[in-house]
């Protein structure tokens, strides 16, 4: 029986050349004349041999694996499952792995300043997608001092030393509020946990359109959980709480606005006829959900690939500047 061929060197041997001539044929270099490229490649796939990606990552001094970071320092409840996170995740895994890469998922809780110092130091990854910021933006700047292959998704602002990948949420929140004031909404609440910078955006977003509106609507601001889990006790507890109930919602995400409609038809006021509700995301839930949501669009898929791509360009040692996608209002049944 034919000895398997296990590594280059017995695929050298079987082919009667160098093992550096097999490596070049196998990488396409054109560096071989073409009949021995495809007599190697033939040979190859007739025992059925792969070269190894490990080896090639030791010789190119790459671990083939990025890490994909859930920072979680202003929402400790939430959960990776959390439909957002999933649908990101889902889209960095396909960008990824298409490119010979692997994912490595970690969710942190950051309770000390030198969590990411640490991930770093490990050296375990060619570098990392940071989903979110949270309340981290300063530690993520401290990082990107010295550290180039790290891209994080989520808000810009002016200054920042991190390459992000996001939407314009101040734009977004902009235009969530003005729909409602359009819509008539004169006493409008906003849900969300403005210690996010890009929920803080969203809110000043909003805060510019009531300022815009000269009087025509008010905003009362509440703060308001991600983890669907609490911020549906919180909702209620402000429902059962306020003096006037409000005639239009923005929820900082589409978990919260959907918590919202549902806090609100149990205490017989419903979307849109009574109250109009507004989310942000757009997740496949916002198109299923009874009322179907309004929403403020984030292309997750768009931002996937540039944050891969961002990254994969400094894993070179290219440096890459920031990326703003458009934020998109898609109205449906809700308002």
């Amino acid at each position: 029986m034919a000895n398997k061929v296990r590594t280059i060197y017995d695929l050298a041997s079987l082919a009667g050349v160098s093992a550096a001539t097999v490596s070049r044929a196998l990488a396409g270099k054109g560096m071989v004349s073409a009949a021995t490229e495809e007599r190697i490649r033939a040979l190859a796939d007739k025992h059925g041999f792969r070269p190894s990606s490990f080896a090639r990552n030791l010789r190119i001094k790459r671990r083939g694996a990025i890490g994909v970071v859930i920072p979680l320092g202003h929402e400790r409840a939430q959960h990776i499952s959390d439909p957002f996170f999933m649908t990101m995740i889902g889209c960095l895994a396909d960008e990824l792995t298409e490119r010979g890469f692997e994912l490595v998922l970690s969710r942190v809780i950051p309770d000390r300043e030198d969590w990411l110092e640490e991930m770093i130091a490990a050296d375990r990854v060619d570098g990392f997608i940071i989903i979110g910021q949270s309340d981290q933006s300063a530690i993520l700047d401290a990082a990107a001092q010295h550290y180039l292959p790290m891209v994080a998704w989520g808000a810009f602002a002016p200054g920042q030393a991190h390459c992000s990948v996001g939407t314009d949420n101040f734009l977004g929140g902009r235009l969530a509020t003005l729909h409602l004031i359009e819509r008539g909404c004169k006493n409008i609440a906003f849900f969300g946990n403005a210690k996010a910078i890009e929920i803080r955006h969203r809110l000043e977003g909003a805060r510019a359109a009531i300022a815009d509106s000269k009087g025509a609507a008010n905003l009362v601001e509440i703060p308001t959980h991600l983890a669907a889990e609490l911020n549906s006790a919180e909702i209620a507890q402000f429902l059962d709480e306020a003096e006037q109930l409000p005639d239009g919602v923005f929820a900082a995400s589409d978990m919260i606005a959907l918590s919202a409609i549902q806090a609100f038809a149990a205490r017989g006021v419903h979307a849109p006829r009574d109250v109009k509700v507004v989310g942000f995301d757009d997740l496949a839930m916002a198109r299923t959900s009874m009322p179907a949501l309004t929403t403020v669009r984030q292309d997750v898929a768009a931002g996937a690939t540039q944050l891969v791509e961002c990254l994969l360009k400094r894993v070179e040692g290219k440096r890459t500047g920031s990326v703003v996608l458009d934020p998109e209002l898609i109205v449906r049944a809700s308002s």
